[in-house]
């Protein structure tokens, strides 16, 4: 059984490999990720993940795509771009409690998809200018969602994480691993 990875993520792809699968190919979905107006973070994270799976169709495969959001409630936080947009992000989160929906959609060849989301909580110890210039100096929070990467420096600057950490990295191993063997594919 093929497996495609519906992601350009490279994080994804290290996630996989410590469940031990390696997709027999990877390629990005390429679609429109604008949040519509009103659209819930966690039913946004299932419809982008779900769009990915459908955007890339390659006969006689699984293919697998997944969606990280970090939410402030009910704000939906980008990727961040600019050093800018990564300040106005921690300077939002420094402190406080928010979630990050990591959606995992599977569509088998038959056209069949099965869907799980991930939902952990996360908080971040009240940042000093000094620990934010730090972070945003080392640029590892580009194009990451809420403008940090949990897998890297941010981790010491997080006080409390309830649920998947590698949902919040990108892909959560649990619900991904049940996808895939619930549709035969061999996970160890």
């Amino acid at each position: 059984m093929r497996l495609v990875l519906a992601s350009a993520s490279p994080r994804r792809l290290d996630l996989l490999e410590r469940i031990g699968v390696v997709p027999d190919a990877v390629i990005p979905a390429d679609i429109d990720e604008t949040p519509r107006k009103g659209e819930l973070p966690a039913r946004y994270a299932e419809r982008i993940a779900k769009e990915k799976a459908l955007a890339v169709d390659v006969s006689g495969a699984l293919v697998l795509a997944a969606d990280t959001v970090v939410a402030a409630g009910r704000r939906i936080l980008p990727k961040a771009e600019t050093e800018a947009e990564a300040r106005a992000a921690l300077s939002l989160l420094s402190g406080r409690r928010h979630r990050v929906h990591s959606a995992v959609t599977l569509r088998a060849p038959d056209g069949v998809t099965r869907h799980r989301l991930s939902t952990s909580s996360v908080t971040f110890k009240r940042l000093s200018d000094e620990e934010l210039a730090a972070y945003l100096a080392g640029g590892e929070w580009h194009g990451k969602a809420g403008g940090y990467a949990i897998q890297g420096q941010a981790e010491a600057l997080i006080r409390q994480l309830s649920g998947s950490w590698s949902g919040v990295v990108g892909l959560p191993l649990f619900e991904t691993r049940a996808l895939l063997r619930a549709a035969g594919y061999p996970v160890a």
